[in-house]
């Protein structure tokens, strides 16, 4: 291969706009928007979405701005919409376990049919109970009740009287309580001094007869105490068996209401049986007691809980829902994803009951879809063990963490588990994607479908089609004027140059849609029907200026002299390298002199920029790489008396990337040869072991930044860059360096060799390796003579040449590092 000048066809592609096929994207409106350039990422997803089987979530790969959830979304909304519409979920009032609330499934809708019942039901319990409890026949019922009882109440008194009188005493009941006074003979009270002229045996028989007649109270008193629970016993039972019925015909009616085919009808039953058993239990909180006012209001708080105890807390309703349910939950905080109980404090207690339960996103999205950022489940270590536990269970409890360390004591509550199907869509990055299967395999496992969203794809006329389809959606979406076909065209470019890739374009469609947003504005506030390629180009124009700021200081430095840079006439041992500053949201080209010296000694090759720990491991490595090439080329004279230093001078910030090393290589060389360099030629590029030169990264960035700075000090038309062959089809270079090239101001060469950018700079041809000796007018057969004058100095100073050296401190990456 030998050097090659690029021509200006070579330096980026131009989309013709005729070939497009449209005149502006006004005729695209009603196409679809397909999975532009994710043909594979589609097909992962739609295979993932569609497995019914455990374990087959989806792990969704890709870059911000790669449409991965926009897509993910869309098309999970349209697997949703065949598939059938899930239960609603209410929690009920569990009568025998009130600190376990029933979890009932009822199909859509049901849950607000059963709420609505059990609500009636409520309210018409409230009137119609009272009322019947009063009614004429129950009443007529109760009273000969009640007299029954005291019919016997009185008859055993009667039984009781006799039995006193038969031992002189004579008995009178006050308030509840039996008094009984001693009598005489003659029936009259026995008096203290009557008493006292009695006989030993007279008294004797006295008390006997008061001990029998106190055994005789206490017989009756135990009786009336039974006739009074009997009589109590006989009106519950009355009033069961009045309300009964209105009970179990309220309750039937509540049953013949709801569907018979759903998939909890038998706990259904159970808990309108329970309700029904309460409600008779406690039927004595429908009746108006004594008057009290006190117990009035206590009797009435009951009354108004026992009613509450009907409510249905219906915690998802999926009434009017076709298909199944897409949740994105954007802040998968405990409460958001699993559920929650409230709480509130009452007379120093924290309280809940069944109505405070709230569902999760996971419980929503029962039968449906649910999508995830991963990185926000790594950051809160409950929520991930608590999601592991999950989708090894497939169940979800529903508790409130919280109150294990409330500072008062609370009710506690734990509502029945509900089961639960849902397809888990977890967005991530590449990194965070492996070390979650490194770190965690057991939850990795269960993301059996990999989703990995390309970041290009191939430009062919069906992409740019596409492409064209995503411009129309994104100006009908957002009311921006369409774009007509060359404004398309320019955007499509763009898209080329974020791939750096003029076969390829990016999938970064973010970036995309900023460009046609901004585009699109500007052709709106000049009242222009259609945006146009000049407003593509202005947005593109306007957006540089905001952000290169940075770029435009270290621009006046070199102007100003601050910084050293040469770009006309030849030095030895320096070369201009061409770096990238990367700021995140700009990035930008710039040149940096890198130079060497050498002289003789046995201390190696010295990197000043990792001596000093302002350069990364690539960086060391490709200076190794370069000193290793260097090595070999002179192998037949080893051991080298060399000792060598290169530095990037003036860079203070860090250096890092191996794209410098052929320019670091060049530098070497030229001092070893004693051969001065082009300085208006700046190189870019890696070098391996075997002296081919390799493709690096920011091309585009890197040649425009040297041609902005030859453009600002002076171009003399001598000026260009040296860059790898291997990055032709990266180019994708900025109009105005196109047209330099074209006009002969600027030259851009493309290498594969390491000796072909050595011949192009000094102007003398690289040199082969014949009979031991490199030709003495060649740059390697000058280095050569360089070389051995190095050992016979050391030789003469009796330091020999030993094994090269290497920098011993360890690099530490800086930023915004350059490469």
């Amino acid at each position: 291969m030998t050097l090659h000048t690029l021509s200006p066809a070579e330096l980026r592609l131009t989309i013709d706009p005729e070939r497009l096929g449209l005149a502006d994207t006004r005729e695209l409106v009603n196409e679809p928007l397909p999975w532009i350039g994710q043909a594979r990422a589609e097909a992962a997803a739609r295979f993932g979405l569609q497995m019914d089987q455990p374990d087959y979530h989806l792990f969704v790969l890709g870059e911000v701005g790669s449409g991965r959830r926009s897509l993910l979304q869309q098309m999970m909304q349209d697997e949703a919409g065949k598939r059938p519409t899930p239960p609603d979920l209410c929690y009920l009032f569990n009568v025998d376990a009130p600190e376990h609330p029933i979890a009932l499934r009822l199909p859509a809708g049901e849950g607000r049919l059963l709420r609505r019942l059990m609500t009636e039901l409520a309210r018409r319990l409230q009137a119609d109970i009272p009322r019947r409890l009063v009614a004429q026949d129950v009443q007529a019922e109760r009273d000969r009740l009640l007299l029954g009882f005291k019919a016997q109440e009185d008859e055993a008194y009667e039984a009781l009287s006799a039995f006193a009188e038969a031992r002189n005493f004579a008995l009178l009941r006050e308030q509840g309580r039996i008094v009984f006074t001693q009598r005489d003979e003659a029936g009259q009270p026995m008096t203290a001094g009557k008493a006292l002229g009695l006989s030993r045996e007279q008294r004797s028989a006295l008390d006997q007869g008061e001990a029998e007649l106190r055994n005789e109270i206490s017989r009756f008193l135990e009786r009336l105490r039974g006739l009074e629970r009997e009589q109590g016993e006989r009106l519950v039972a009355l009033h069961r068996q009045t309300i009964k019925p209105l009970l179990e015909h309220e309750l039937q009616a509540i049953r013949a209401e709801m569907r018979k085919n759903i998939k909890d009808s038998v706990k259904l039953g159970r808990y309108l049986d329970s309700v029904q058993r309460d409600l008779l239990d406690n039927l004595a909180l429908f009746q108006d007691g004594n008057g009290d006012i006190e117990d009035t209001a206590e009797r009435l708080a009951a009354l108004a809980e026992l009613l509450a105890r009907l409510q249905v807390n219906l915690v998802v309703d999926n009434h009017g829902r076709e298909g199944a349910p897409v949740i994105m939950e954007d802040n998968p905080v405990f409460r958001a994803l699993f559920g929650s109980i409230e709480y509130e404090s009452a007379d120093g207690v924290l309280a809940t009951d069944f109505s405070r339960i709230r569902a999760g996103s996971l419980l929503r999205a029962h039968g449906g879809f649910l999508m995830l950022q991963l990185r926000d489940l790594l950051a809160d270590e409950p929520v991930w063990e608590r999601l592991r536990r999950f989708l090894r269970s497939g169940r979800v409890q529903i508790e409130e963490p919280g109150m294990l360390y409330a500072p008062v004591a609370a009710v506690s509550l734990e509502p029945e588990p509900v089961d639960v199907d849902v397809k888990i869509v977890l967005v991530a990055s590449a990194d965070d994607y492996y070390l979650v299967q490194e770190a965690d395999p057991e939850f990795a496992r269960r993301f059996r479908c990999k989703v990995d969203f390309a970041e290009r794809f191939d430009g062919t006329p069906e992409a740019r089609r596409a492409s064209a389809v995503f411009v129309a959606h994104t100006c009908a979406r957002l009311g921006l004027p369409h774009f007509d076909a060359s404004a398309v065209a320019v955007v499509i470019e763009a898209m080329h140059r974020e791939a750096a890739d003029q076969t390829r374009q990016s999938a970064l469609f973010a970036h995309a849609e900023t460009l046609v947003i901004e585009s699109g504005t500007l052709a709106a506030r000049r009242g222009a029907a259609l945006t146009t390629a000049d407003d593509v180009h202005e947005a593109q124009r306007a957006r540089t200026e905001r952000h290169n700021h940075p770029q435009q200081l270290l621009m006046e430095s070199l102007k100003d002299g601050e910084r050293l840079l040469a770009i006309e006439g030849e030095r030895v041992g320096q070369v201009n390298g061409l770096s990238v500053v990367d700021l995140g949201d700009h990035a930008f080209g710039f040149p940096v002199r890198v130079t060497a010296r050498t002289h003789a000694g046995d201390e190696g090759l010295l990197n000043i920029e990792r001596e000093v720990q302002l350069s990364g491991p690539i960086h060391d490595k490709g200076v190794m790489i370069l000193h290793s090439h260097l090595s070999a080329l002179f192998a037949h004279i080893a051991p080298l008396a060399l000792s060598a230093a290169v530095v990037f001078e003036q860079e203070y910030h860090g250096v890092e990337g191996d794209s410098a090393s052929c320019a670091e290589f060049y530098a070497l060389l030229s001092s070893l040869a004693n051969l001065p360099l082009r300085q208006g030629i700046a190189v870019t590029g890696a070098i391996n072991q075997h002296g081919e030169v390799l493709p690096v990264g920011g091309i585009n960035e890197k040649i425009e930044g040297y041609f902005d700075t030859c453009a600002m000090l002076g171009l003399d038309g001598q000026q260009g860059v040296l860059m790898p062959r291997r990055n032709v089809r990266h180019l994708m270079l900025a109009p105005r360096v196109v047209q330099a090239v074209a006009e002969g101001r600027f030259h851009i060469h493309a290498v594969g060799w390491a000796s072909e950018g050595m011949a192009l700079l000094t102007g003398t041809p690289f040199g082969e390796l014949a009979h031991g000796r490199f030709p003495p007018d060649s740059v390697l057969g000058r280095a050569q003579h360089t070389l051995e004058a190095y050992r016979r100095a050391c030789d003469a100073s009796g330091a020999g040449p030993s094994d090269t050296k290497r920098g011993r401190s360890t690099p530490r990456p800086l930023s915004p590092a350059r490469r």
